[in-house]
């Protein structure tokens, strides 16, 4: 008997590969081959002493785009990680915030520079006689500037998800990872994707500073663009420069098109409001990509068995009797707080044991007069960092909600942004030092111009996502209440993006920092032009291998940027999560 009518019956279609499926396969075999095949480079032999002149020549520069891309998502890879994993846990637990987030705040200050300083002898020592080594130093490098605005941008999402949706997966009983799964992580995704494309530029800013390493005494060039750019600029070579710019711009249009732009797309789904957006992000690749039956296939082949495997285990467990279980529970917990414990104490043995080893650095190598003149030197770098981060809000703040407000505008504005936030500054210095000799400006103001083309975008960048994530209900209730210019910015548009500018802000002010490092000394050819600031006293120590002036100025550096975010920025964040919570 049949009890469905027959014009109500859905017929199952069976899907079958297509040639959509043949080039997602092809591409995933021609990324599998390039990631074998650039890799073998990273684990050639290496001799400090005898470390060879890069090719400039053209034919080099594909592959040396490639081992630079490599680097990028490795690092990448381990920034995204990195940020989630920290993000939950200070944004979770109270006690972990208040030992997290300092430390976030003193690791950001560190300069690239410095890490390098401290890491490059150490992954040499750990892979002794391989390029490995440098390899491993160089992505640490990049990871440290790509890692702590991806970090604080998720811990920021995670406090300000609004109350009745922790309410709703609280009553539905979800457990930890239901909760982080279905709820958490989709109300971050936004605000991850824009800090993650920022974060991705912030890699290519230093990618110079992180493949073409000066430190102690040495100079070691690995294969890639930053170190091509990095000898162009030695020798003036215009010619080289520009193509090591023009390969580097086609990775960043190319990573926008394939990578950030579906992304984007994808994130749709996740926008906290009641109506739809009018205008939602689209992406060419992304439609491609969902007509493809080979992720279906993975899913339902793959992934699925994998899925019910574990649900299967729980359930075994589950019909362990109570008392076993909560036994098994206890001692799990138990094992859990040794184990975090365990590190803990290692990392708290590991840190005091550094500051024991650079005490004994600076012991009888300091005086006062010297200590005196690197806090000054930090002083006048703060006050163009201060400078740069009012003038950047200015200026973008506006430009940035206009982009967010705009889909059409915004996927011609994206790649051009990242554009602009990956450009590395010294990149600039064939113009910039030719101009400021021409006009006369002093390298004390024009430095100020150079921290802010790097470090700008990021309060752009998060402007865009935090008026992208606007809510389209308010939207409309702002529209049928009739409410314009500084009304419609004092009651919707400063509220809402708020909580982005200040990351935003936050970490442009601590990019700015290490921007210094390059901003403040600026070389062309024979040409240098130099500003007073502690950015350009590091590179100067560092290049010459100056371990107590080094760690003098890095702690220096450390204590402004740790005492910046103390008093303006840490106060800032809990006030965006009390007020402009949507609730």
């Amino acid at each position: 008997m049949t009890f469905t009518a027959p014009q109500l019956a859905v017929k199952e279609e069976r899907r079958l590969f297509g040639w959509v499926d043949g080039l997602v396969m092809l591409a995933m075999l021609g990324l599998l081959w390039s990631a074998m095949h650039f890799g073998r480079g990273m684990l050639a032999q290496f001799d400090p002493a005898a470390s060879p002149q890069l090719e400039t020549s053209i034919s080099q520069i594909p592959y040396y785009a490639g081992r630079t891309l490599m680097r990028m998502w490795i690092a990448f890879c381990f920034s995204l990680s990195f940020a989630i994993g920290v993000g939950y846990l200070a944004a979770k637990y109270q006690r972990a915030r208040a030992v997290i987030l300092p430390a976030l705040d003193v690791l950001q200050s560190v300069p690239v520079l410095g890490f390098l300083s401290a890491t490059v002898t150490g992954f040499m020592a750990l892979f002794p006689g391989s390029l490995l080594g440098v390899e491993c130093a160089a992505i640490f490098a990049i990871f440290t500037g790509q890692v702590w605005n991806m970090a604080f941008g998720f811990y920021h999402s995670m406090v300000t998800i609004p109350s009745d949706m922790q309410e709703a997966a609280t009553t539905y009983r979800l457990s930890t990872w239901q909760r982080f799964r279905t709820v958490e992580l989709p109300a971050s995704a936004h605000s991850l994707i824009w800090n993650s494309m920022m974060s991705f530029g912030g890699g290519w800013f230093f990618v110079a500073q992180s493949e073409a390493i000066s430190v102690m005494n040495k100079d070691i060039k690995l294969p890639g663009l930053g170190s091509c750019m990095a000898q162009a600029i030695e020798r003036g070579d215009n010619r080289a420069a520009v193509w090591a710019v023009v390969a580097m711009v086609l990775l960043i249009v190319l990573s926008d098109q394939f990578v950030w732009r579906p992304l984007l797309a994808w994130a749709e789904k996740f926008k906290i409001e009641v109506t739809a957006s009018g205008a939602p992000a689209t992406s060419w690749a992304y439609e491609l990509l969902r007509g493809a039956y080979v992720f279906s296939w993975m899913r339902e082949r793959l992934w699925q068995p994998l899925v019910d495997r574990i649900s299967g285990s729980s359930r075994l467990w589950s019909r362990v009797p109570a008392p076993a279980r909560r036994r098994g529970t206890v001692l799990g917990r138990w094992l859990w707080r040794a184990a975090a414990l365990a590190l803990c104490s290692w990392l708290a043995f590991d840190a005091l044991w550094g500051v024991v080893a650079a005490l004994r650095e600076l012991q009888g190598a300091l005086s006062w007069a010297v200590v005196g003149h690197i806090v000054w030197l930090g002083l006048l770098t703060l006050m163009r960092v201060v400078a740069m981060t009012v003038l950047a809000t200015l200026v973008w703040t506006p430009v940035g909600v206009w982009i967010g407000s705009r889909p059409n505008v915004a996927r011609l504005a994206q790649p051009l942004a990242q554009i602009g936030a990956s450009f590395p500054v010294n990149m600039t210095f064939p113009i910039v030092v030719g101009f400021f000799v021409a006009a006369h400006i002093g390298m004390n103001w024009g430095s100020i111009l150079l921290i802010a083309m790097g470090t700008q975008w990021y309060i752009l960048f998060n402007v865009i996502a935090g008026a992208m994530a606007m809510p389209n209900d308010l939207k409309e209730a702002a529209r049928v209440y009739g409410l314009r210019r500084w009304d419609l910015w004092r009651t919707l548009i400063l509220p809402a993006i708020f909580p982005y500018w200040v990351t935003g802000a936050c970490t442009a002010a601590g990019g700015a920092w290490n921007a210094s490092i390059v901003a403040e000394l600026a070389t062309w050819g024979d040409t240098t032009l130099r500003a007073d600031g502690l950015g350009a006293y590091i590179a100067t120590v560092t290049k010459a291998g100056d371990t107590p002036l080094i760690i003098a100025s890095i702690a220096v550096m450390s204590l402004f940027v740790v005492s910046m975010n103390k008093l303006v920025w840490r106060r800032l964040y809990d006030f965006a999560e009390r007020r402009f919570r949507l609730d």
